[in-house]
């Protein structure tokens, strides 16, 4: 049997690889332990519905400080992905069939926890024909049912060998962000994430604004992965030639040894240097600190990337 708490069991693809170095962190990339009631309390609702986040399957530093105010990613279709990205810590393999009754679960817990706005991301399903896009769909609308009030962000896979049906699946099912990260630049993509393509994943975000204009899009990448000023500059402008709205940078972090290298921790000055870069080539909602991930704060960055919008519109 098959134990994902064992390295070599959860990324059989990797035990082959040479260890990198795992550098001492600096100061301000350090967070304290999880602990604390609103964590227990968001745990305990997670357990109850059998429910996978992916801020424990990544490894997420934030997990504490989110859970404390009652907010968690939820991780549907599985905790098996099927492709092999050298920097991630989500387990690769043949997942399990498709749980019919997750988004059911999904919203219920999203109406326990009270949440104002939830994350829903998933692992990579290429064993399904349509890349999970229906089982993306059907959660959001159960979530749409059971808390109305709800503002949902989906973080979806790249549907790489789907039909175009399967965007649109999910695009008609309205979330009020559509989040497709990029990862990296384009130049790593065949030692960071080997079984993706940079411009379909840009091709991705962008033929969801095309379907529905009133969806905000986001992505995001790291740093620290050997890429240069120059190339994060160019993917903020393909970024914003594909309409993206929302931008997220943080810092990579080596989740083990047979992970991905990291080439070096950047400074939260140059962090401050890509945001004021990113802000003059007119994203709608920038954060770019060493501990952005994806769904950090991303109740709050709603709010303001509505606002950002209202503004925008007069």
């Amino acid at each position: 049997m098959r134990d994902l708490k064992i390295p070599d069991q959860r990324h059989p693809e990797k035990a082959h690889r040479p260890d990198n170095a795992q550098p001492k962190k600096p100061d301000w990339i350090r967070v304290k332990a999880p602990t604390g009631a609103g964590y227990q309390q968001t745990r305990d609702i997670l357990r109850e519905n059998k429910l996978v986040t992916v801020c424990e399957e990544a490894g997420c530093p934030n997990v504490g400080e989110c859970w404390n105010q009652g907010h968690a990613t939820m991780m549907i279709m599985g905790d098996i992905c099927t492709r092999g990205c050298t920097f991630c810590n989500i387990a690769t393999g043949k997942p399990e069939a498709l749980d019919a009754f997750e988004p059911g679960r999904v919203a219920h817990a999203v109406e326990t926890l009270g949440l104002n706005h939830v994350v829903i991301t998933s692992v990579d399903r290429d064993d399904l024909e349509d890349g999970g896009a229906e089982h993306i769909a059907q959660t959001i609308r159960a979530v749409r049912h059971r808390a109305p009030d709800t503002t949902i962000e989906v973080l979806t896979p790249d549907f790489l060998k789907c039909p175009v049906s399967a965007v649109e699946a999910v695009v008609e099912a309205r979330p009020d962000v559509f989040n497709h990260n990029l990862e990296t630049v384009p130049g790593l993509y065949p030692s960071v994430r080997p079984g993706a393509r940079y411009f379909h994943s840009l091709r991705l975000l962008q033929q969801v604004k095309e379907m529905d204009p009133t969806i905000f899009t986001k992505s995001g990448i790291m740093v620290g992965l050997g890429e240069d000023k120059q190339s994060v500059q160019q993917v903020m402008d393909d970024m914003r030639a594909a309409d993206v709205d929302f931008l997220t940078i943080g810092q990579y972090l080596q989740p083990t040894p047979k992970h991905h290298g990291v080439a070096r921790f950047v400074d939260p000055d140059e962090f401050k240097a890509y945001e004021k870069a990113a802000w003059g080539k007119g994203f709608l909602m920038v954060s770019a600190t060493p501990l952005t991930r994806s769904s950090y704060h991303a109740g709050d960055d709603f709010a303001r990337l509505r606002d950002a919008r209202a503004a925008k519109l007069g």
